[in-house]
């Protein structure tokens, strides 16, 4: 394994650009055996929010078609988002310079809470982001009956 420095000669500044842990990236999956274009895209970043009606799940999928993603309920509570982005083909007479945008499949998991309603889960996907709305069961307050103390 060697570890190549990537410059310009012509362009001085070139190296304030490159990914400082790109050596890295390059070695883990070799080391897990792994696909190093599913490692690259294997966690897709999901933002989880509560609020009092119901849990909002945003992921970030650039690039991502509607055809290509996967939304399901697994075990009665356990929110499965996955997918896979597809490479971009490739033309024997095109030179690439850059390649950083990553392909592969994705899959992330998320145990929803007891006041899921999982019956009713939607999900939309607008400009690059997925967005899966799990609404919430109605928590029923105790009803408190004031009992008068004789005496």
């Amino acid at each position: 394994m060697s570890i190549v420095r990537r410059s310009n000669v012509f362009d001085p500044f070139a190296d304030l650009w490159a990914d400082p842990f790109d050596t890295f990236r390059s070695i883990v999956p070799a080391i897990s055996g792994g696909n190093s274009e599913t490692a690259a895209f294997a966690n897709a970043h999901v933002d989880w929010k509560e609020t009092p009606e119901a849990h909002v799940f945003k992921a970030d999928l650039p690039g991502v078609k509607k055809e290509e993603v996967k939304v399901e309920v697994e075990d009665g509570n356990v929110l499965v988002v996955s997918g896979e982005r597809t490479k971009e083909k490739e033309d024997k007479n095109d030179k690439w310079h850059r390649v950083e945008r990553s392909s592969g499949k994705f899959v992330r998991h998320f145990r929803l809470p007891e006041d899921a309603k999982v019956e009713e889960v939607k999900a939309g996907l607008e400009n690059g982001v997925l967005t899966v709305t799990v609404p919430k069961a109605e928590v029923k307050k105790p009803q408190v009956k004031a009992i008068k103390i004789s005496g």
